[in-house]
């Protein structure tokens, strides 16, 4: 460091990048996003994108990863039809009340596990999340089906500018849960 210069401590810059990237992936998707355009939304110097995240796929697994921490699944105990139940917090996730973009982003990064293999283990552990979260509802074979139908239906929503069916979802996901 040259004389007289003063290293700033700022232990909240790597939060801001995750943000960061995250904004930018929910303006221009993942094709727009490079150290660069981070650095830009976050106002940090480019270097300190890739001293806290080596490699794109670092900042994205960071990016998945906060976002499945946000959505957390809370099923109400009080309703005894876990269809019922998964089908109205399908529904909240899904509202048109809800930010669609925010929606999109989580898919989007989500998806980008196909392509980037450094994304699959946290896409798998959010899968893994949901599925915990419905074990003491049912058991861990029909609780992966859930979670596969309520990604199903939720793709259809989004890719198909669909209105979401509370009815159908509750239908399909009780069948999920009748075995048939």
């Amino acid at each position: 460091m040259p004389a007289g210069a003063v290293r700033r401590h700022d232990p909240e810059r790597r939060q801001r990048i995750i943000d960061a990237a995250i904004r930018v992936v929910g303006a221009k998707g993942i094709a727009g996003l490079s150290h660069r355009t981070v650095a830009a939304e976050a106002d940090v110097p480019l270097g300190s994108t890739t001293y806290h995240f080596k490699t794109l796929d670092d900042l994205l697994v960071a990016a998945l990863r906060q976002a499945n921490e946000q959505f957390a699944p809370v099923l109400d105990p009080s309703e005894p039809d876990l269809a019922t139940a998964l089908a109205r917090l399908l529904g909240e996730f899904l509202a048109a009340g809800r930010d669609r973009g925010r929606v999109e982003l989580e898919y989007e990064l989500y998806l980008a596990a196909l392509r980037r293999p450094a994304l699959r283990p946290v896409a798998a552990e959010w899968c893994a999340s949901v599925a915990a979260a419905l074990g003491g509802r049912t058991d861990p074979v029909t609780a992966r089906a859930l979670v596969a139908v309520m990604d199903g239906i939720s793709l259809q929503v989004l890719l198909t500018d669909a209105e979401y069916d509370p009815s159908y979802a509750r239908d399909i996901l009780g069948r999920v849960l009748a075995g048939g």
